[in-house]
C-alpha cells in the first residue's frame, strides 16, 4: 500500500524507476548484460543493485571498482547499459498505485521528475507509461553538481517549481533517494517493491 504521510504538501517529486515505472528488473538485465561486456570480474547481484537504486551508473561502476580493485570503465559500462536499456523502454508500464496518486493531483499542484537515470530514458519510460504530460519539470543528474545520496536533485526541482523544499512530498522507492530527500529537509513516502506487478 502507498502510504502518504498527513500534511499540505504544496509540491510533488517522484523518483521515476521502481517508483513510477516498473523498470527496476530490466534495469537490471541491462546492467548485467553491460558489465559482461565490458568484462567486469566481479559479481553484480541483485541485492547491491536494489540498495543503489536512484545512484548514477557511474558512481555504482566507480564504488565496484573501489570494493574489487578492478579498473571498470565507468562510462562505458554507463553508455552500453543506456543503449540497452533504450531499446526495450517500449514494454515499460507504470506502477498503478503511484501513477493513479500522480494523475490524482493533475492541474492541482506541481509535480517533477528526480530521477538518477539519464533524461532519455525518464522521458522514455514517462512516454511508454502514459505519465510524460504529469511532469513538465524532470531533474537528472546531468543538471546537477552530485547525484542522490546527495539533495541537490530534490532541491533544484523544488526551485524548479517555484516551492520551498520543505513544502514538498519526494515519492522513492530507493534508499539513496530517502537520504537525498531528508537531506534536502523534505518528507517522503516509500514506494515498496510489492506495489509493482
Amino acid at each position: 500500500m502507498l502510504e502518504i504521510p498527513d500534511y499540505p504538501f504544496q509540491a510533488y517529486i517522484f523518483d521515476c524507476d521502481g517508483t513510477l515505472v516498473d523498470s527496476m528488473p530490466r534495469h537490471y538485465e541491462a546492467w548485467l548484460a553491460s558489465l559482461k561486456l565490458h568484462n567486469a570480474p566481479f559479481e553484480f547481484t541483485e541485492e547491491f543493485f536494489y540498495a543503489r537504486a536512484g545512484v548514477r551508473e557511474q558512481d555504482v561502476v566507480i564504488e565496484l571498482n573501489a570494493l574489487h580493485g578492478s579498473t571498470v570503465d565507468p562510462d562505458a559500462v554507463a553508455e552500453s547499459k543506456v543503449e540497452m536499456f533504450l531499446k526495450i523502454i517500449p514494454q515499460m508500464e507504470a506502477i498503478k498505485p503511484v501513477a493513479d496518486f500522480a494523475r490524482s493531483l493533475e492541474g492541482k499542484f506541481p509535480m517533477a521528475v528526480a530521477s538518477g537515470s539519464e533524461e532519455i530514458i525518464v522521458r522514455g519510460c514517462l512516454a511508454a507509461s502514459g505519465l510524460l504530460h504529469l511532469f513538465p519539470t524532470i531533474v537528472t543528474p546531468a543538471y546537477v553538481k552530485r547525484g542522490k545520496p546527495a539533495p541537490d536533485m530534490f532541491l533544484l526541482a523544488a526551485e524548479k517549481m517555484g516551492v520551498d523544499p520543505k513544502e514538498c512530498l519526494v515519492l522513492e522507492d530507493g534508499q539513496a533517494g530517502i537520504v537525498a530527500a531528508e537531506a534536502a529537509g523534505m518528507q517522503w513516502a516509500f514506494v515498496p517493491r510489492t506495489l509493482r506487478g
